[in-house]
């Protein structure tokens, strides 16, 4: 039996290596390959696959929001892909649902597809609607307490220097890099901006643009400028580009 396979990550290199992997068992197609939520939502719901990889932390679109749109009646089996360790393991190993941590290693992904075997064997891939949001509300509340990183270790010249995550203004995309914008001043850190958004903490942090991250409390006016097309000015009169996604976060955490 050949499991037509979705896989999902909006990072390339993380989709390379899954797909590597996977080639190792020849009983997995590959069918699509999708690297946002709106992308997996339109091939779920057009051609429902055997088994589905779905990244857990994803920008404009969670793996969470994937779920509940294409909802769970419609839900092929599910590997979750997961950068969270210890609270996502927990939950993951009570509510019985599969999982993966990143960097995917091929002995836990061998072991992820052997249940998934068995499972679908058993015709018990599927979750009941119960077990799923209980799954995805210990994920969600794990998401919560994992984020929130404090400090960050940057360079300020010849030092280094802990600059604490309140004080960031915005943060800007650029390559594998991102720039921490404090009070007039830069600071280059070596990391995406998609895993530095899944350690900030989300009530006070928004990723409201594929490039670009503010923090709230630095928000001092936002504009609509057309049908598509939004901007947030902060405190201090840097503009910044909204995409639609990111002022629909806004409105949902209440600001403005």
């Amino acid at each position: 039996m050949s499991l037509k396979t979705v896989i999902v990550d909006d990072e390339p290199l993380a989709l390379d290596l899954l797909r590597l992997l996977l080639a190792e068992h020849k009983d997995v197609e590959i069918v699509a390959e999708c690297q946002n939520g709106q992308e997996t939502i339109s091939w779920l719901q057009t051609k429902p696959p055997d088994l589905l990889f779905l990244d857990v932390q994803m920008p404009e679109m969670s793996g969470f929001d994937v779920v509940e749109q294409v909802g769970l009646q419609h839900l092929p089996p599910t590997v979750f892909v997961t950068a969270y360790h210890e609270h996502a393991v927990r939950a993951f190993d009570v509510h019985a649902i599969d999982y993966l941590t990143k960097p995917v290693e091929p002995e836990r992904l061998a072991t992820a597809l052997e249940r998934v075997r068995r499972k679908i064997a058993a015709e018990t891939a599927l979750l009941t609607q119960e077990q799923l949001m209980a799954v995805l509300n210990g994920l969600r509340a794990s998401a919560e307490e994992s984020r929130s990183v404090p400090r960050f270790l940057v360079k300020d010249g010849e030092k280094e220097i802990l600059l604490s995550a309140d004080k960031i203004d915005w943060i800007e995309a650029a390559d594998y890099y991102c720039c921490l914008h404090v009070n007039g001043r830069r600071y280059m850190l070596r990391e995406s901006i998609a895993d530095l958004s899944g350690k900030l903490n989300p009530r006070q942090f928004v990723r409201i643009h594929r490039s670009s991250i503010v923090n709230l409390d630095q928000v001092r006016e936002v504009y609509r400028e057309g049908q598509t097309e939004n901007a947030v000015v902060l405190k201090d009169g840097q503009r910044l580009k909204m995409s639609r996604m990111g002022r629909q976060k806004l409105t949902e955490l209440g600001k403005p």
